[in-house]
Protein backbone atom coordinates (compact mmCIF):
# COMPACT_ATOMS: atom_id res chain seq x y z
CA UNK A 1 0.00 0.00 0.00
CA UNK A 2 0.75 3.39 -0.86
CA UNK A 3 1.38 6.14 1.91
CA UNK A 4 -0.10 9.33 1.49
CA UNK A 5 3.35 11.23 1.58
CA UNK A 6 4.23 8.93 -1.35
CA UNK A 7 1.27 9.66 -3.64
CA UNK A 8 1.57 13.25 -3.00
CA UNK A 9 5.21 13.36 -3.48
CA UNK A 10 4.69 11.22 -6.86
CA UNK A 11 2.23 13.23 -8.07
CA UNK A 12 3.83 17.06 -7.37
CA UNK A 13 7.24 15.57 -8.66
CA UNK A 14 5.10 14.80 -11.74
CA UNK A 15 3.73 17.74 -12.50
CA UNK A 16 6.42 20.34 -11.43
CA UNK A 17 9.19 18.15 -13.21
CA UNK A 18 11.66 19.89 -10.72
CA UNK A 19 12.40 18.11 -7.08
CA UNK A 20 13.14 22.22 -5.44
CA UNK A 21 9.70 23.29 -6.14
CA UNK A 22 8.36 19.70 -5.57
CA UNK A 23 9.94 20.06 -1.97
CA UNK A 24 9.06 23.49 -1.92
CA UNK A 25 4.93 23.17 -2.58
CA UNK A 26 4.49 20.11 0.52
CA UNK A 27 7.25 22.03 2.47
CA UNK A 28 9.74 19.07 2.89
CA UNK A 29 13.41 19.07 1.55
CA UNK A 30 14.74 17.76 -1.47
CA UNK A 31 16.22 15.11 0.15
CA UNK A 32 13.07 13.91 1.01
CA UNK A 33 11.75 14.13 -2.17
CA UNK A 34 14.36 12.23 -3.43
CA UNK A 35 14.34 9.53 -1.23
CA UNK A 36 10.37 8.65 -1.35
CA UNK A 37 10.87 8.73 -5.22
CA UNK A 38 13.77 6.31 -5.16
CA UNK A 39 11.73 3.90 -2.60
CA UNK A 40 8.68 3.96 -5.18
CA UNK A 41 10.96 2.63 -8.23
CA UNK A 42 12.51 0.48 -6.22
CA UNK A 43 8.88 -0.94 -4.80
CA UNK A 44 7.57 -0.80 -8.44
CA UNK A 45 10.88 -2.26 -10.06
CA UNK A 46 11.30 0.64 -13.23
CA UNK A 47 12.29 3.70 -13.02
CA UNK A 48 9.02 6.57 -12.97
CA UNK A 49 11.13 9.30 -13.66
CA UNK A 50 14.27 10.10 -15.89
CA UNK A 51 16.75 12.42 -14.14
CA UNK A 52 19.49 14.43 -15.87
CA UNK A 53 21.92 17.63 -14.49
CA UNK A 54 19.52 20.35 -16.27
CA UNK A 55 15.51 18.42 -16.82
CA UNK A 56 13.55 15.46 -15.07
CA UNK A 57 10.48 13.98 -17.11
CA UNK A 58 8.36 11.42 -16.69
CA UNK A 59 9.39 7.62 -18.17
CA UNK A 60 6.75 5.89 -20.40
CA UNK A 61 5.73 3.42 -16.53
CA UNK A 62 5.77 6.63 -14.91
CA UNK A 63 3.28 8.56 -17.30
CA UNK A 64 0.87 5.24 -16.99
CA UNK A 65 0.91 5.35 -13.34
CA UNK A 66 0.30 9.28 -13.13
CA UNK A 67 -2.98 8.93 -15.34
CA UNK A 68 -4.19 6.08 -13.25
CA UNK A 69 -3.25 6.99 -9.94
CA UNK A 70 -4.15 11.33 -10.15
CA UNK A 71 -8.37 10.59 -10.94
CA UNK A 72 -8.32 8.22 -8.00
CA UNK A 73 -6.65 10.18 -5.80
CA UNK A 74 -8.60 13.21 -6.50
CA UNK A 75 -11.38 11.42 -6.09
CA UNK A 76 -10.33 10.12 -2.30
CA UNK A 77 -9.27 13.81 -1.80
CA UNK A 78 -12.64 15.04 -2.61
CA UNK A 79 -14.44 13.04 -1.01
CA UNK A 80 -13.06 13.32 2.36
CA UNK A 81 -13.09 17.23 1.94
CA UNK A 82 -16.58 16.84 1.54
CA UNK A 83 -16.91 14.95 4.57
CA UNK A 84 -15.30 17.10 7.10
CA UNK A 85 -17.24 20.14 5.51
CA UNK A 86 -20.64 17.99 6.08
CA UNK A 87 -19.02 17.34 10.01
CA UNK A 88 -18.41 20.87 10.16
CA UNK A 89 -22.17 21.68 9.21
CA UNK A 90 -20.65 23.64 5.90
CA UNK A 91 -22.55 21.66 3.46
CA UNK A 92 -26.14 20.48 2.34
CA UNK A 93 -29.41 22.07 3.43
CA UNK A 94 -30.69 24.30 6.49
CA UNK A 95 -34.25 23.99 7.50
CA UNK A 96 -35.73 27.22 8.54
CA UNK A 97 -38.91 28.17 9.49
CA UNK A 98 -40.78 31.39 9.75
CA UNK A 99 -43.53 33.04 11.45
CA UNK A 100 -45.81 35.41 8.68
CA UNK A 101 -45.37 37.01 5.45
CA UNK A 102 -42.88 39.97 6.88
CA UNK A 103 -40.51 36.93 7.86
CA UNK A 104 -40.78 34.95 5.42
CA UNK A 105 -39.54 37.45 3.04
CA UNK A 106 -37.02 39.03 5.51
CA UNK A 107 -35.60 34.90 5.50
CA UNK A 108 -36.01 34.67 1.57
CA UNK A 109 -33.16 37.76 1.78
CA UNK A 110 -31.14 35.93 3.83
CA UNK A 111 -31.18 32.34 1.79
CA UNK A 112 -30.01 34.28 -0.93
CA UNK A 113 -27.25 35.98 0.67
CA UNK A 114 -26.14 32.89 1.75
CA UNK A 115 -25.83 30.68 -1.29
CA UNK A 116 -24.23 33.60 -3.17
CA UNK A 117 -21.33 33.25 0.00
CA UNK A 118 -21.85 29.16 0.21
CA UNK A 119 -22.90 27.37 -3.21
CA UNK A 120 -22.73 24.19 -1.59
CA UNK A 121 -25.16 25.09 0.81
CA UNK A 122 -28.77 25.20 0.21
CA UNK A 123 -31.57 26.98 2.47
CA UNK A 124 -35.36 25.13 3.10
CA UNK A 125 -37.95 27.85 3.99
CA UNK A 126 -40.89 26.69 6.22
CA UNK A 127 -44.10 28.11 7.22
CA UNK A 128 -44.94 27.78 10.44
CA UNK A 129 -47.33 28.70 13.03
CA UNK A 130 -46.60 30.37 16.58
CA UNK A 131 -47.34 27.01 18.43
CA UNK A 132 -44.98 24.94 15.52
CA UNK A 133 -41.84 26.76 16.38
CA UNK A 134 -40.44 24.90 19.94
CA UNK A 135 -41.58 21.54 19.05
CA UNK A 136 -39.84 21.89 15.26
CA UNK A 137 -37.04 23.42 17.22
CA UNK A 138 -36.83 20.55 19.93
CA UNK A 139 -37.99 17.57 17.62
CA UNK A 140 -34.92 18.25 14.85
CA UNK A 141 -37.68 19.37 12.30
CA UNK A 142 -35.97 22.44 11.98
CA UNK A 143 -32.88 24.01 12.09
CA UNK A 144 -33.25 27.57 12.83
CA UNK A 145 -36.54 29.58 13.36
CA UNK A 146 -37.13 33.62 12.91
CA UNK A 147 -39.40 34.33 15.75
CA UNK A 148 -40.44 37.60 17.96
CA UNK A 149 -38.59 37.84 21.46
CA UNK A 150 -37.95 37.58 24.35
CA UNK A 151 -37.76 33.64 24.27
CA UNK A 152 -36.23 32.44 27.53
CA UNK A 153 -36.40 28.29 26.98
CA UNK A 154 -33.74 26.09 28.48
CA UNK A 155 -32.14 24.69 25.34
CA UNK A 156 -32.69 27.28 22.82
CA UNK A 157 -30.13 29.94 22.10
CA UNK A 158 -31.26 33.06 20.65
CA UNK A 159 -28.99 35.51 18.16
CA UNK A 160 -29.21 39.16 17.74
CA UNK A 161 -32.19 41.46 17.06
CA UNK A 162 -32.34 41.46 13.08
CA UNK A 163 -35.30 43.70 13.22
CA UNK A 164 -37.29 46.05 15.08
CA UNK A 165 -40.88 47.10 15.00
CA UNK A 166 -43.67 49.43 16.45
CA UNK A 167 -46.20 48.21 18.48
CA UNK A 168 -49.56 48.54 18.00
CA UNK A 169 -52.91 47.18 18.88
CA UNK A 170 -55.54 44.68 16.66
CA UNK A 171 -58.90 45.80 17.63
CA UNK A 172 -62.36 45.76 15.70
CA UNK A 173 -62.86 48.39 13.28
CA UNK A 174 -65.84 49.33 14.85
CA UNK A 175 -64.33 49.56 18.25
CA UNK A 176 -63.58 53.33 20.19
CA UNK A 177 -60.14 52.90 19.24
CA UNK A 178 -60.36 52.50 15.78
CA UNK A 179 -60.97 56.64 16.05
CA UNK A 180 -57.75 56.94 18.18
CA UNK A 181 -54.44 58.31 16.60
CA UNK A 182 -52.98 56.35 19.46
CA UNK A 183 -53.49 54.37 22.78
CA UNK A 184 -51.49 53.99 25.70
CA UNK A 185 -50.64 51.13 27.38
CA UNK A 186 -53.01 51.94 30.73
CA UNK A 187 -55.81 51.82 27.84
CA UNK A 188 -55.27 47.87 28.16
CA UNK A 189 -57.25 48.02 31.41
CA UNK A 190 -60.41 49.26 29.17
CA UNK A 191 -60.44 45.88 27.06
CA UNK A 192 -60.34 42.41 26.73
CA UNK A 193 -57.35 40.94 25.40
CA UNK A 194 -56.91 37.90 23.31
CA UNK A 195 -54.16 35.40 24.48
CA UNK A 196 -51.47 33.22 22.96
CA UNK A 197 -51.11 29.56 23.78
CA UNK A 198 -50.30 28.33 26.66
CA UNK A 199 -47.64 26.13 25.22
CA UNK A 200 -46.03 29.26 23.83
CA UNK A 201 -42.84 30.21 26.47
CA UNK A 202 -43.53 32.18 29.35
CA UNK A 203 -41.07 35.17 28.65
CA UNK A 204 -42.90 35.80 25.19
CA UNK A 205 -46.54 35.16 26.81
CA UNK A 206 -45.94 37.84 29.77
CA UNK A 207 -44.11 40.39 27.24
CA UNK A 208 -47.27 39.90 24.41
CA UNK A 209 -50.14 39.16 26.47
CA UNK A 210 -49.49 41.21 30.24
CA UNK A 211 -51.80 40.77 32.97
CA UNK A 212 -52.09 44.00 34.06
CA UNK A 213 -51.21 47.58 32.85
CA UNK A 214 -47.60 49.11 33.81
CA UNK A 215 -49.62 50.78 36.89
CA UNK A 216 -50.84 47.34 38.29
CA UNK A 217 -54.23 47.39 36.64
CA UNK A 218 -55.71 44.35 35.71
CA UNK A 219 -56.45 43.45 32.20
CA UNK A 220 -59.61 40.93 31.21
CA UNK A 221 -58.07 37.98 29.44
CA UNK A 222 -59.80 36.37 26.58
CA UNK A 223 -60.36 33.31 24.61
CA UNK A 224 -56.66 32.19 23.33
CA UNK A 225 -55.63 32.14 19.75
CA UNK A 226 -53.79 29.20 17.92
CA UNK A 227 -52.34 31.35 15.01
CA UNK A 228 -52.00 34.68 14.30
CA UNK A 229 -55.08 34.55 11.62
CA UNK A 230 -57.26 33.17 14.10
CA UNK A 231 -56.66 36.12 16.47
CA UNK A 232 -57.22 38.87 13.89
CA UNK A 233 -60.36 36.68 13.33
CA UNK A 234 -61.36 36.83 16.97
CA UNK A 235 -60.48 40.65 16.96
CA UNK A 236 -62.91 41.42 14.11
CA UNK A 237 -65.45 39.30 15.49
CA UNK A 238 -64.90 41.38 18.59
CA UNK A 239 -64.14 38.78 20.88
CA UNK A 240 -61.07 41.13 21.86
CA UNK A 241 -57.75 43.31 20.90
CA UNK A 242 -54.17 41.70 20.28
CA UNK A 243 -50.72 43.56 20.29
CA UNK A 244 -49.17 43.08 17.34
CA UNK A 245 -46.16 44.48 15.72
CA UNK A 246 -46.85 47.58 13.00
CA UNK A 247 -46.15 45.16 10.03
CA UNK A 248 -49.49 43.89 10.26
CA UNK A 249 -50.80 47.07 8.89
CA UNK A 250 -49.17 45.91 5.68
CA UNK A 251 -49.40 42.10 5.31
CA UNK A 252 -52.95 41.43 7.02
CA UNK A 253 -55.28 44.71 5.62
CA UNK A 254 -58.69 43.42 7.07
CA UNK A 255 -62.07 44.96 6.49
CA UNK A 256 -62.93 43.75 9.86
CA UNK A 257 -59.73 45.10 11.59
CA UNK A 258 -58.01 48.64 12.46
CA UNK A 259 -54.27 49.33 13.71
CA UNK A 260 -54.19 51.64 16.34
CA UNK A 261 -50.15 52.75 17.28
CA UNK A 262 -49.14 52.48 21.31
CA UNK A 263 -47.49 55.75 21.96
CA UNK A 264 -45.50 53.96 24.99
CA UNK A 265 -45.39 50.74 24.34
CA UNK A 266 -41.47 49.17 23.62
CA UNK A 267 -40.19 47.99 19.85
CA UNK A 268 -41.15 44.55 18.79
CA UNK A 269 -38.09 42.86 18.39
CA UNK A 270 -37.25 39.79 15.74
CA UNK A 271 -34.13 36.96 15.84
CA UNK A 272 -32.99 33.93 15.16
CA UNK A 273 -33.67 30.57 17.11
CA UNK A 274 -32.13 27.22 17.21
CA UNK A 275 -31.12 24.64 19.69
CA UNK A 276 -28.17 25.14 21.82
CA UNK A 277 -26.88 21.64 20.66
CA UNK A 278 -27.18 22.26 17.01
CA UNK A 279 -25.20 25.49 16.50
CA UNK A 280 -23.45 24.16 13.34
CA UNK A 281 -21.20 26.01 11.21
CA UNK A 282 -23.79 26.33 8.51
CA UNK A 283 -26.11 27.72 10.97
CA UNK A 284 -24.10 30.56 11.80
CA UNK A 285 -23.35 31.39 8.60
CA UNK A 286 -27.14 31.69 7.46
CA UNK A 287 -26.90 34.23 10.96
CA UNK A 288 -24.21 35.91 9.75
CA UNK A 289 -25.76 36.50 6.19
CA UNK A 290 -29.37 37.59 7.99
CA UNK A 291 -27.19 39.97 9.99
CA UNK A 292 -25.34 41.51 7.26
CA UNK A 293 -28.57 41.85 5.49
CA UNK A 294 -30.21 43.96 8.24
CA UNK A 295 -27.68 45.39 8.92
CA UNK A 296 -27.71 44.39 12.90
CA UNK A 297 -24.94 44.38 15.01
Amino acid sequence: MLERHEVEAFLTLAEELHFGRTAERLRVSTARISQTIAKLERRTGVPLFERTSRRVELTAAGRRLYEGVRPAWDQITGAFEQAVASGRGLTGTLRVAFVGAAGGQLLVGAAELLRRRRPDCDVLLREAQMTDLMPWLRDGEIDVALATFPVEEPGIATGPVLMSEARMLAVPARHPFARSASIRLEDLARVTLLQLPATLPDSLRLDRTPSATPSGKPIARGPQAATFNEALTLVGAGHGVFPVGAQARRYYVRPDVAYVPFEDAPPLHWGLLWRADNATARLRTFAEAARDLTGAT
